[in-house]
Parts: C-alpha cells; structure tokens; sequence
C-alpha cells in the first residue's frame, strides 16, 4: 500500500474509511442475527430506527482487542512482553503527538493473523470472550441496549475490534449484530490485509451510513452510544446521542450539543480503564497489530 503524504494525504485516508465502512457494513448485513423474545412475545418491530453502541469502554470495560490479545498470548500465538511493548510506543505517540511508524501500523492493520484461518479465530474468540469479556458487560450499557430491543429496534455495536470478534460479542449480548474492522481473508484464511483500513473515527460514521442505507433506516430517528470524543462523526450522524462514560473531550462536547450523559463508573473503575480511552480504540488495535507483525518478521 502507497503511503500518502502532504495534499493527497487527507482524500486517501477518506477514501479507506469509506471503503472500511463499506465492507463493515456488508459484514454485518450477512451476520446479522435475530433476537429471540425473552418472553416469547415478540415487540412490533420497529424498521426505520436502530441503535448503535461502541464497544471499548462503553459496552465493555477496558478495550476488546486487548482482552482477546490476552487470550492468544495466553495460547503461545504472541508473548505478553510483545504486547506491552509494542502498547507503550502507541500510549507514547498519542501522549506526547510525536510521529513514529503510525503508516505502517495502519499498513500492517491485523496482519498478526495472516495464515490463520476465519474459523480457528472464530473458535478461540468464543473462548476468550467466555474467559475474560463475559464478565466485563457494562450492565448499564446492556440495560440501554435491551431497551432498544424490547421497543423493536436492531441493536449493533461498532468498533475497531475485528468484526468476528464483534460479532461473538454482539451474538453473547443477544444484539442484531455488529460493525467492526474487516479483515480480508481468501478461501476462509486470513491474508494479513484490511479491506480498507480500521474501522476507527470517521470510518465508524461511513459503516453507520452504509448499513442505514441496505437495512432501510431513518438515522433521525436512531440513537448512538459512545465513550470517546473519537466517535464524534458516529454520534452526529444519528438523530440522538448518548455520551457513556465519557472522556474529557467528549463530555465538553456532549454538554455544549446538548447530548445526554450516562456515568456507570464509580472511583477507582473509572481509573481503571482511564490509559484505554486515552488510546483510543484505533491505537489499541493498532499496538496489538504493529506487535504481531514485527514479532513474526
């Protein structure tokens, strides 16, 4: 891939977020799942609006990317020393603004799985969700996202976690589905290539839009949920938004749109998973496949 710079620099990052946004938002069309009524009664469905929820520190405590590289560390794909490593110099760049190798991050995207195969990832993703995501659910946020589904919305979360991730994540919670990064892959094995680039920032707006315009949906009448002041396209191009747990940025933004604020953090929680949200889930995702890839060449 050319890395652009100067003037042309700017288009050709729009155009990989688009193109990202776009085979998101395929993904999630053909994974997209059906929720079974609770109660047997199923709610009149509401086709025209849906709901849209960020993942890392918004449904979930902490960044999915990094508990599911716990879980392949924890299986010998990679060592824990490459991982944190690798986190440091991205919590350096976006900390101090210095530029490094964040092209070829972007260029090596999740290329730690090349040669792998969808299912074997798929398999080990249901296994790591059920060790250490499970029970890192934001019941809050659950609450809010089963409120859309009991009125007979979709429900889909959107994050740079790669989509059969997102997907496991979004089928455990009992949503319609999710959009995340996709990564290309060839007779049901990986290539190490993004089709397009990670589904961070204005990439997230692009896939909204796009699976809007294949599902039929009025995004006036849809709602988004986010954490991060990354998320400002997603939150703006639907008709409410819903600052949860919200960094410093978005909070300031929050209060002067008039957006609504939801705090499930309390004390030492919220400091937790402070360094994640600093980050950002882009850069997260973005340690984790810089790590890999150098570690394997």
């Amino acid at each position: 891939m050319r890395v652009w710079r100067g003037r042309g620099k700017g288009p050709e990052l729009e155009r990989l977020a688009a193109l990202a946004g776009e085979a998101s938002a395929d993904a999630a069309v053909a994974m997209e799942s059906v929720r079974p009524p609770e109660d047997g009664k199923p709610a009149p469905p509401d086709l025209t609006a849906a709901a849209f929820f960020d993942v890392d520190n918004t449904m979930m405590m902490g960044a999915s990317i990094f508990h599911f590289a716990r879980g392949l560390a924890a299986r010998k794909y990679f060592t824990a020393s490459d991982l944190a490593g690798f986190a440091w110099q991205q919590v350096k760049f976006r900390v101090g603004g210095k530029e490094g190798n964040v092209s070829s991050i972007r260029e090596q995207g999740l290329s730690f799985v090349a040669g792998y195969s969808v299912e074997e990832m798929t398999r080990v993703g249901e296994e790591i969700y059920d060790e250490l995501m499970a029970d890192k659910i934001w019941s809050g946020t659950r609450d809010l996202a089963r409120m859309h589904l009991d009125a007979g919305q979709r429900v889909w979360l959107v994050t740079a976690t790669p989509v059969e991730l997102a997907a496991i994540i979004s089928r455990r919670l009992g949503l319609t589905g999710a959009l995340g990064t996709v990564a290309e892959h060839i007779d049901g094995v990986y290539t190490g290539r993004l089709v397009g680039d990670l589904l961070h920032g204005r990439a997230k707006a692009h896939a909204v839009r796009a699976l809007a315009a294949r599902e039929g949906l009025n995004l006036r009448r849809c709602t988004a949920y986010s954490d991060s002041s990354n998320d400002i396209p997603m939150l703006s191009v639907c008709g409410t938004a819903v600052a949860v747990n919200p960094d410093n940025g978005l909070r300031e933004v929050s209060r002067a749109r008039g957006w609504e604020i939801r705090d499930f953090r309390t004390g030492r929680k919220a400091a937790k998973i402070g360094v994640p949200s600093v980050l950002g889930a882009g850069a997260l995702a973005g340690a984790v496949a810089a790590g890999l890839a150098y570690r394997r060449r």
